[in-house]
């Protein structure tokens, strides 16, 4: 881990009352003990764990999933994609449908010996990658997008064309397997609904996989996987790796469907008390929706959390306030059921935690680093400095 005497921006930061706000936290012991639970979870369920990197975007999370040592990971861009392999990840799936545009530097990638996984669920795209494959004189592998759920793109395990796709890529020698992602877990409000679209998802790869298989086609690998599916699966048999992402920060829409608890939430911001307006009972803060992102994904669960529940910087729960609105710069706090609106003097420092982990974190560029095993002080220690990767 940099010491904050190692990094450029931070350099002179040693708690949490240093650095100018907004900006973003990350708690190492919430997100090693995140990254063991899951990984317990595969290793028990006897699958390959493959991480998203999404969410943090940053190699130095990345090298807490095993202890340091590069392993399969899923990328959302290919900016990812190249910077985790200039870090020495050498295994990589991209799960985005691929645009033929950005081909050349799958090509590149692969010719550094890096195995990068393209996606797609056409024969257009498929047709795209094969002759991609046969100019550059090697292979592409390429897995074809399941859908499992109505969510986003990809085939029904059912479709006409999903043969017809994977012959294509299987000529070429670029079929690599299939690939689902079940985003409609993200509104299972119930443990049993959880376990319902884990089931499906897994039984909606396998179904293709075989499908596939009987028309005498290669499946090598049959890849599945969101947060919370993952952390409710309790039979993976016909599955061979599980993917996610968002699971290494938690965040309050998976607390809000029971998948965490609110203490795991390892991402926060820390923001400033910069006004009050006491005939609205409002508390004015210097992060709005440039530090937090416009993401109010609890909207629609039981409990609606606003723009994020708030804490005192060592993390205590503030239970009676709620970031209720935000603008570009200013973020809104009010109290929640009628509660008195706590005593906040313009210039205390308090930490919110997001709806959306990604979305939060891809405000910031890079997290400062704190331990809450090794501090419990009322402005906890930073250890460090971590950048994030950005573009695409």
């Amino acid at each position: 881990m940099n010491t904050p005497s190692d990094t450029a921006g931070p350099d002179t930061a040693r708690t949490l009352t240093d650095p100018d706000t907004p900006f973003a936290v990350v708690d190492v012991h919430k997100v090693r003990r995140n990254i063991e639970r899951l990984s317990t979870r595969a290793d028990r369920l006897a699958v390959g764990l493959r991480p998203h990197v999404k969410t943090a975007k940053s190699l130095d999370v990345a090298a807490l999933l095993r202890h340091g040592a590069p392993c399969p990971i899923t990328v959302s861009t290919l900016a990812e994609a190249e910077a985790f392999a200039d870090g020495g990840y050498t295994d990589i799936t991209y799960a985005v449908g691929i645009d033929p545009h950005k081909l050349p530097r799958v090509v590149a990638l692969l010719r550094r010996g890096v195995t990068l996984r393209t996606l797609l669920d056409s024969a257009e795209q498929a047709e795209f990658v094969a002759q991609a494959s046969r100019r550059a004189g090697l292979p592409i592998p390429t897995q074809i997008e399941i859908d499992c759920d109505g969510h986003r793109g990809g085939l029904k395990p059912d479709a006409p064309e999903l043969v017809e796709i994977a012959r294509i890529l299987h000529a070429a020698s670029c079929l690599d397997g299939v690939l689902t992602h079940a985003g409609e877990s993200y509104f299972a409000y119930t443990a049993e609904e959880l376990r319902r679209a884990a089931k499906n998802e897994r039984d909606t790869a396998v179904d293709a996989a075989e499908r596939l298989r009987a028309a005498g086609l290669p499946v090598a690998s049959v890849s599945i996987g969101s947060t919370p599916t993952a952390h409710a699966a309790d039979d993976l048999t016909g599955v061979t790796e599980l993917r996610a992402g968002n699971y290494v920060f938690f965040d309050l829409v998976m607390a809000g469907i029971g998948v965490c608890r609110i203490e795991d939430l390892a991402l926060s911001v820390v923001v400033t008390v910069i006004g009050h307006r006491p005939e609205y009972g409002w508390v004015i803060t210097d992060g709005g929706w440039m530090a937090m992102s416009r993401d109010r994904g609890t909207s629609v669960q039981a409990q609606d959390q606003g723009f994020g529940l708030v804490t005192d910087l060592a993390g205590n729960l503030l239970p009676e306030l709620v970031m209720t609105a935000a603008s570009q710069e200013h973020g809104t706090l009010s109290p929640r059921d009628r509660a008195r609106l706590p005593d906040l003097p313009i210039g205390t420092r308090l930490r919110i935690l997001p709806n959306h982990a990604c979305a939060t974190a891809a405000q910031h560029h890079g997290y400062h680093v704190i331990d809450s095993a090794r501090t419990a002080n009322t402005a906890p220690e930073i250890q460090g400095f971590w950048k994030r990767v950005t573009g695409w």
